[in-house]
């Protein structure tokens, strides 16, 4: 994030006035800035001041001083601002939308504290913090207020997430709590998230984290969860102040904390997920910033200060300038603004998810934008400002975007559309389809309004070519498909999405209508269609006609105007619809019928009577009474019956207008005299069901008002008996007896015998039914009722009746029936059979005549082959046993398997003769294994053959074929074959039988002479590849012999043989396309040449305009000069290129001059303008005096040419006399010059120079001095000689100039001395600023020849007393130059010797250097590695430097893994208490007491040497300023630990002295802090075991493998310390990073231990003494009191003590005496070194003891 200043909205006060806080608008308009005066100024976007309020106290008895604005928000549609103060109160004002509006408070909140910030996240909720801690709720819209939390501390910040969803509270005790309306299914928890160090007065919520700042100087960012993420430490940087506000972007991307003079700027880097400081903005005097606020698109930044002072920032990372028209600024990694220059229009193209902007395009005639980020696609209208963010995984830029819809974007992306409606967020649909033409696609979004559809999106697309799908957007389901019978090319759905049109490639005009499913052709030949905007209305054209449907519900009523040209468009504005015709040049409009239009939108807004009023002014037609009808459609659903009456008689329909005018008469009663809408009224509800035949619903109707008889009623009018005796019936009504009489008279009278039947029969009296039922010629019915009734069936005449009644009728399976059941089958069967009721004659047959089913299978049979009914036929023949029947029945079926099965069945004469049809079938099915086989079976072999060489399978073919017949009958065959297909023109078939039998060239030979030259060309490229190039070219021959040329053109140039077919064309005077192919073939050579020949053909008038058309005129009288045709290049010349003759000239002249022709090329040259070449020409060939007259007679300047020529010629034979005077004729005194230069006659060349061009002297001298320098000795000479003809001259310049140039080439002594007499010649005659520089450029000439005392004296000549030097210097004449620095300039002395020291350095001259520099001498030993000569020499410096080195060598030895040596080294000079020297010491005592071997009796004198040196650093560190330090404590501690061990060493040498030893061991325990603690306890352990103290042993033997094993395992977690409880023995100790003891002795002691675990006598427990305590521990656990050790054993002294001088030192009286007596027996001296030692250590010994001297 960049921020760049560009102006001071409020300037700064000379005194603290701060600005208490400032808020923007979330529509980006308004800024408010509350001062310190208690003053609201607003600010429009650009900065520019528009109005101001005062704010109020709570009670103005308390003045208007009384309180400050601590919080300030705008509502979030930028009508109100909530302002909260320290008087405890809150005001909203609200401030209106414009400026000036009247300001006044809309809402107040008082509170029991002072109200410390404020924010407003979303609309009617202010979210507040308060002095007393609690963070509360105000309600603008109850006007009420409520805690959310409390932590009591006082709220010091309050921030809201990006989506102002959450809110951060920071408190005064560094609390930061975090509360969320709605997580957004985050999951991030509430509450208190951070316990921050300093209270976080900036605090700002970003998108992936929590920044927050305070007085500690320090800028802490938190996770979601409150975990640090990141610090920045400002805390030591002097210039920082702390920090007192901070703000987020609105996009969560950067934050900005300001300070003291500044503001820190963060941005987040979601790739590496972590924050990055960006470069502060530092502004001077700008002092302590109090409020920031950050612009709502992210474009500004505004900073308030203490001082009063708002400044204005511009924030970005880039900017963009888009195609010159817009600018694209990137305010954050996800949010960018587009700005239009012409307009000055902003949209902010911002990603919700926080994604980053990768690519802003602007399409679709600049008005749609189009942006990807990673996982998203923003899409947005600029006109209206409507963007949309949806999921969107990129495919690589392979999307197709279309905006013909300005509703919705369509992208086009791997076979699927995707509709994305402009202003949601998620898709609207998407759909398969690969059709992307704009035209085959339909979309329409609520574009017009609908009663009782609130959403209307749907779309219409192209499956296949033929396939139209219908989707409902909102839903996602398909509403509709139409199947169309041929290509779709057009389609577009109606407004409201309830009618598809569409046209197909005949052009015919369909229309469908979705909710019937019903698709109607309205139009046969279809060039335009359009749908009126606005309407229903259709506008389309029919060649000369054009069609325009007003109602598009009755497609068959169509409006025709004729017209004569095509329509191009649609126009609709002004209260007139106009159809635009292009008739020839000019646009004739065609208005159509506005009411008609009307009517339909009248409709579509449900305005019925405005639609009626539309109706009554137009006259009758089929299009009006259309309209009627829908009106009336309408009006009655929607009730409003006069119009519906109105519309029946305007249609006609008297008795649908009469009963509705009775109906409204019944409502308009009910309606004056009960009041409301009449059309509830029952009457009127049941009258309108009737009207629509639903008298179910009218019934219920009348039922619910308990109006029984006019219900009754309503179906006696109506003739619905059935229904009126249900009703009585239900009702009990006492008239329905009568009712019934009634109805049977009724029926009687109108001879509905058959109802009267059933009435009879449903009342039981069944004779009568019959009766009815038979005079009605219903005898099935009277059959079945007898079926029913055994009592009817005895009555044998009534049965008689019936059966003779059914037969007369030829209802002969209900009289079977019959017959059946009063037992007489004969005649049942016979029934049967004529009644074709072969099932039920079976069932009888198999019972009563078993003989007569076979038949009747049979007949079955047939009869179902009959009806086509094949499939059922087949199984009655197999019943029957007719196999032939059967099988053909199953063929007649195209039961083919059936038949098959049938067919292995019967024998092989009966079966063949059908295989053959079955095979065909599966033939055609291109099942040819199964027809093969078939074929075979029916001994149909060819027929197979031919089976599969139709259907191209040759290899199947021609194996069958050699499967049945010899190969040359199967080649004949084919070949017979091939002839035959290639008769029927079947070439390919022929060709495939050719190559089958392996006769390709016969397939070739048909192809020829068939003049099939591509598939010639085929084959000879497969079969005979190496003749392809020929074939091409006896190809090429032959068609053009026969006149074919373009076929002949492309196989030439197949063959690679252009040039053939242009000589081809050219032979033909086919110019044009000889050129095309010289062009495209042969290169521009080859077309120039083509061209130039077509030009030459054609000749005067015709060439020129030829070559002016190929653009190749020049280039042709170019290539006619250049091939000789002068003549042709003359003619194009003359009629076209005037400018190009003189050139053709000059070719002409140069041609002539090579035929030497020079008379004739002479006229040609100066024809052609050219006297000049002329000349020239003359003078090649030496002829001066032609050459003479030309020039003088043409060209005046070449007169000086020709003179040069012949001096030229006198130069070649030496002349230089004549030469010279005819250059000197010709004006050229420089050419004289060079030619005498070029002979080396320099003493002419400077004589011509010096007399004719004397400005060049010094150059042609300088030369000359070169070319001498050049020629080595001798041109040194020559310039020797020279410089003393200079000399001689008194040119003392140029004679030095001359002599300096002399180089040492081989002759450093003539240099030398010319150099000197350079010198020497400028001293005494040139001024001292020349004599300086010669000076200055000899001397160094003289040191790089190793004449350094030469140039020395040069130097000092001119008191250059430096160059002098550093010339002896450089000789190493150090001496010389320490005398004249010494003499002539002091101050030079340091240099020297500098000089000298680095010189003696260079040359490692260190013994000398030592005299001069020792330190650098020090140094150089160090390099070099001489440490011991370093030592030695620091030896005899002071004690500083001496330890200086001595550390360093220690260091060295150290690192080389020799701390012995580094120990014997401050043995030898001591121990200095260097503090950096310490860690020396201390390396050097780890690696002593970790190295192996040293416990033994010969190590005592390394014990002694470390001894002694840590005694002798202890005694200096008493001296030092480090004296008492931890560290001091801490070498006095290794001492100790170093004397034990040398006192060990000692003891071991003496046999008396073993339990000394082995106490010291146990006593070196308590100091494992600083020893190996594995090797501590293994030495114990052993000593232990040693003198039979095998419970101790046991003990720390075991503790050493423990820790042995924790040294394996890295850690000392699993240690058990229950052993070493109450003892001094530390626990927490160091780990070993290795084993200090080899392990064949740790498995010697495991072995041991084990050993020893066993025996039950030994207990684990270490020893005790008289404290009750571990006898080696010197704390007494359970008084805590500490006992001295003893100098000698370590342990505890409890009695017998003895004190040495020096405090804290003393021995246990036993001990002392046993080492005291084993001295005196061994005489072992290093126990009597150990005892001196103590001597010294402690002051001297006790008066007990002796002297051994």
């Amino acid at each position: 994030m960049k921020l760049k200043y560009l102006r001071t909205l409020l300037s700064p006060q000379d005194r603290a006035a701060k600005v208490t806080c400032m808020a923007w608008s979330q529509n980006n308009a308004k800024f408010a800035v509350c001062t310190v005066d208690r003053v609201v100024l607003l600010y429009d976007e650009h900065g520019e001041r528009r109005d101001k309020f005062s704010t109020k106290p709570i009670d103005m008895k308390y003045g208007r001083k009384s309180y400050m604005v601590k919080g300030m928000a705008f509502s979030p549609d930028s009508t109100k601002i909530a302002i909260g103060q320290t008087d405890n109160i809150i005001y909203v004002y609200k401030i209106g939308e414009d400026w000036g509006d009247k300001k006044v408070i809309c809402n107040k909140f008082i509170q029991t504290s002072a109200v410390t910030c404020l924010q407003w996240p979303a609309e009617y909720i202010i979210v507040f913090g308060l002095a007393e801690g609690k963070v509360r709720l105000a309600n603008t819209k109850t006007n009420k207020s409520s805690t959310i939390y409390g932590p009591e501390s006082y709220v010091v910040s309050l921030t809201t997430n990006c989506s102002g969803k959450g809110i951060l509270s920071g408190h005064a005790d560094g609390t930061i709590v975090r509360y969320f309306f709605d997580d957004e299914g985050s999951g991030e928890s509430q509450g208190k998230l951070v316990n921050h160090p300093c209270p976080p007065y900036a605090l700002a919520w970003a998108t992936n984290s929590i920044v927050a700042a305070g007085c500690d100087r320090k800028i802490v960012a938190y996770g979601k969860e409150g975990h640090v993420l990141q610090t920045f430490d400002y805390s030591r940087d002097p210039q920082e102040h702390e920090f007192t506000t901070a703000v987020a972007s609105p996009g969560g991307q950067s934050v900005v904390l300001g300070s003291y003079d500044r503001l820190r700027v963060f941005n987040w880097r979601p790739h590496r997920s972590i924050w990055e400081e960006a470069e502060p903005k530092e502004i001077a005097n700008l002092y302590t910033i109090t409020a920031l606020a950050w612009k709502r698109d992210g474009s500004r930044l505004c900073v308030g200060t203490l001082c009063g002072g708002v400044e204005l920032f511009d924030c970005y990372l880039r900017r963009i300038i888009y195609k010159n028209k817009f600018e694209l600024t990137y305010v954050g990694p996800s949010q960018v603004i587009v700005k239009n220059l012409s307009s000055g229009t902003r949209v902010v193209l911002k990603s919700h998810y926080g994604y980053e902007v990768e690519e802003v395009k602007i399409l679709g005639k600049e008005r749609y934008l189009v942006a990807q980020t990673s996982d998203t696609l923003l899409l947005g209208d600029l006109n209206t400002n409507r963007l949309s963010e949806i999921a969107w995984q990129g495919s690589g830029g392979n999307e197709k975007y279309f905006f013909e819809n300005e509703n919705v974007c369509m992208i086009f992306n791997a076979g699927e559309l995707t509709l994305v409606e402009y202003g949601n967020n998620d898709t609207l649909g998407s759909v398969r389809t690969e059709f992307m033409n704009p035209h085959l696609i339909s979309v329409r979004i609520n574009e017009r309004c609908q009663r009782g559809t609130e959403d209307n999106k749907k779309l219409a697309y192209l499956t296949d070519i033929k396939t139209i799908a219908i989707v409902d957007l909102i839903g996602g389901y398909n509403i509709g498909t139409v199947s169309h019978e041929s290509r779709v090319d057009w389609l577009e759905l109606n407004e409201t999405g309830h009618r598809l049109l569409f046209r197909d490639r005949k052009l015919h005009l369909h229309l469908y209508d979705i909710e019937s499913c019903s698709k109607t052709m309205i139009l046969n030949f279809c060039s335009y269609v359009q749908w009126v905007p606005g309407s229903d209305v259709l506008v389309a054209q029919n060649r000369n006609s054009l069609c325009v449907w007003y109602n598009i519900e009755a497609p068959e009523t169509v409006t025709m105007f004729t017209i004569r040209g095509d329509v191009i468009g649609l126009e609709r504005g002004g209260g007139k619809t106009e159809v635009m015709v292009m008739e020839g040049v000019t646009t004739v409009a065609y208005t159509l019928d506005e009411g008609l239009i009307e009517f339909g939108t009248a409709i579509d807004d449900g305005n019925y009577i405005r639609a009626t009023d539309f109706l009554e002014t137009l006259e009758m037609t089929p299009e009006t009474e259309a309209m009627w009808k829908t009106l009336s459609k309408l009006a009655l659903e929607a009730r409003q019956l006069h119009i519906a009456e109105r519309c029946f008689c305007a249609l006609g329909q008297v008795a649908k207008a009469r009963f509705l005018h009775e109906t409204n008469e019944i409502a308009d009663r009910v309606s004056r005299e009960y009041g409301g809408e009449g059309t509830d009224f029952y009457q009127v509800r049941a009258r309108l069901a009737m009207l629509e035949k639903n008298y179910k619903l009218a019934e219920m109707i009348f039922l619910e008002q308990n109006a029984v008889e006019e219900a009754m009623g309503m179906y006696q009018e109506l003739h619905r008996w059935e229904e009126c005796i249900a009703v009585a019936e239900a009702k009990g009504h006492p008239a329905l007896e009568k009712l019934r009489r009634s109805y049977y008279q009724w029926l009687m009278d109108t001879q509905q015998e058959e109802r009267a039947g059933e009435l009879q029969e449903s009342q039981g009296d069944g004779l009568a039914a019959i009766s009815l039922y038979l005079k009605a010629g219903l005898p099935a019915k009277a059959a079945r009722l007898v079926l029913t009734r055994e009592e009817l069936l005895a009555n044998t005449e009534l049965v008689e009746d019936i059966t003779a009644a059914l037969i007369k009728g030829e209802l002969y399976e209900r009289a079977g029936d019959l017959f059946e059941r009063i037992h007489n089958p004969q005649k049942a069967l016979e029934c049967y059979r004529k009644g074709n009721a072969f099932m039920k004659a079976v069932e009888l047959a198999r019972l009563a005549f078993p003989v007569e089913v076979v038949k009747l299978e049979e007949a079955w049979g047939d009869h179902l082959v009959q009806q086509k009914q094949l499939d059922a036929a087949i199984n009655h023949y197999i019943e029957a046993r007719c196999s032939i029947k059967a099988i053909e029945a199953a063929l007649g079926a195209r039961q083919w398997k059936k038949a098959i099965y049938i067919l292995d069945l019967q024998d092989r004469n009966t079966a063949s003769k059908y295989y053959p049809l079955v095979a065909q079938h599966y033939a055609s099915l291109q099942e040819y294994e199964i027809a093969e086989e078939l074929y075979t079976k029916g001994d149909r072999t060819k027929d197979a053959i031919d089976m599969y060489t139709q259907a191209g399978r040759w290899e199947q073919a021609h194996k069958l074929a050699m499967k049945c017949m010899r190969p040359e009958d199967v080649s004949v065959l084919y070949i017979t074959q091939a002839q035959e297909m290639e008769k029927q023109g079947k070439y390919r078939e022929a060709e495939r039988l050719y190559v089958t039998v392996e006769e390709p060239d016969l397939a070739i030979i048909m192809y020829k002479k068939h003049k099939l030259y591509d598939d010639v060309i085929r084959l000879v490229g497969k079969h005979h590849p190496d003749l392809l190039s020929d074939t091409h070219l006896h190809l090429g021959k032959e068609l053009e012999a026969e006149g074919r040329l373009q076929e002949a053109e492309y196989h030439y140039l197949e063959a690679q043989e252009w040039k053939a077919t242009v000589n081809m064309y050219r032979a033909s005077g086919l110019w044009e396309e000889a050129y095309r192919v010289a062009r495209t073939q042969g290169g521009a050579n080859a077309q120039k040449h083509v061209a130039y020949l077509w030009a030459k053909s054609l000749g005067g008038e015709a060439a020129v305009r030829l070559l002016n058309k190929l653009g190749l005129l020049e280039a042709a009288v170019d290539h006619a000069a250049d091939n000789r045709s002068f003549e042709f290049a003359f003619e194009l010349s003359r009629l076209a290129l005037k400018h190009k003759t003189p050139e053709v000239h000059l070719k002409y002249a140069m041609f002539l001059e090579d035929e030497g022709k020079f008379e004739e090329a002479e006229a040609e040259f100066i024809r052609a303008g050219k006297p000049k070449e002329a000349v020239l020409m003359f003078v090649h060939n030496q002829d001066w005096e032609a050459a003479q007259r030309v020039a003088e007679a043409h060209d005046p300047d070449s007169v000086a040419e020709v003179l040069v020529g012949q001096a030229r010629g006198a130069l070649e034979e030496k002349d230089f006399q004549k030469a010279e005077g005819l250059l000197l004729r010709a004006q050229r005194p420089g050419l004289a010059l060079n030619y005498y230069k070029e002979a080396g006659l320099w003493s002419d060349a400077l004589r011509i120079c010096k007399d004719y061009v004397p400005s060049q002297l010094e150059a042609l001298q300088e030369e000359y001095e070169r070319e001498a320098t050049k020629k080595g000795a001798r041109g040194v000479e020559g310039l020797v000689e020279q410089a003393r003809r200079w000399e001689q001259a008194g040119e003392y310049s140029r004679a030095v100039d001359c002599y300096l140039k002399v180089r040492d080439s081989g002759n450093s002594g003539l240099a030398e001395k010319c150099w000197m007499k350079a010198a020497e010649l400028s001293i005494k005659f040139l001024p001292p600023q020349r004599n300086m520089e010669v000076v200055l450029a000899v001397g160094p000439q003289l040191i790089g020849i190793g004449k350094h005392s030469a140039a020395a004296e040069l130097y000092l000549n001119l008191d250059l007393v430096k160059e002098a030097i550093d010339a002896f210097i450089e000789g190493e004449e150090w001496n010389k130059a320490k005398r004249v620095a010494k003499e002539l300039d002091p101050r030079y002395e340091d240099y020297v010797d500098q000089h000298y020291k680095e010189f003696l350095k260079n040359q490692g001259k260190v013994d000398s250097l030592v005299g001069v520099d020792v330190i650098a001498a020090l140094d150089l030993y160090v390099e070099q590695g001489q440490w011991d000569k370093c030592i030695e020499t620091a030896t005899k410096q002071n004690y500083k430097i001496l330890h200086k080195y001595v550390a360093l060598y220690a260091t060295h030895l150290i690192r080389e893994g020799n701390s012995a040596q580094a120990l014997a080294l401050y043995v030898q000079h001591g121990a200095p208490a260097n503090p950096q020297n310490f860690n020396i010491y201390k390396r050097i005592f780890t690696d002593m007491v970790s190295s192996p071997g040293t416990n033994c009796a010969e190590a005592y004198h390394s014990w002694a040497d470390l001894r002694d040196v840590l005694f002798n650093l202890c005694e200096n560190l008493v001296k030092s300023s480090e004296a008492n330090s931890p560290a001091h404590e801490e070498f006095k501690t290794m001492l100790l630990i170093a004397h034990y061990y040398a006192t060990r060493s000692a003891a071991q040498s003496v046999k008396q002295l073993e339990t000394v030893a082995a106490r010291l061991s146990v006593s070196l325990l308590r100091h494992t802090q600083l020893l190996p603690v594995d090797k501590a306890f293994y030495e114990a352990g052993i000593a232990a075991k040693a003198v039979g103290w095998e419970n101790m042993a046991l003990i720390f033997l075991n503790r050493f493998l423990d820790l042995t094993d924790a040294i394996e395992e890295g850690t000392l977690d699993g240690l058990d310390h229950s052993d070493f409880q109450d003892t001094d023995i530390p626990f927490e100790v160091p780990l070993p990073a290795k084993q200090h003891v080899p392990e064949a002795e740790r498995e010697e002691v495991r072995d041991w231990v084990l050993t020893v675990s066993m025996d039950q006598r030994l207990e684990q427990v270490l020893p005790r003494d008289e404290r009750g305590a571990y006898e080696a521990s010197l704390v007494a656990a359970s008084t805590g009191v500490q006992a001295l050790p003893c100098l000698i054993t370590g342990y505890p002294i409890l009695r017998n003590k003895i004190e040495f001088k020096r405090p804290g030192k003393a021995a246990n009286k036993d001990n002392w005496n046993k080492f005291l007596m084993a001295i005196k027996t061994s005489h072992s001296p290093v126990c009597q070194d150990v005892l001196k030692f103590i001597s010294q250590w402690c002051g001297g010994l006790p008066s007990t003891s002796f002297s051994f001297q």
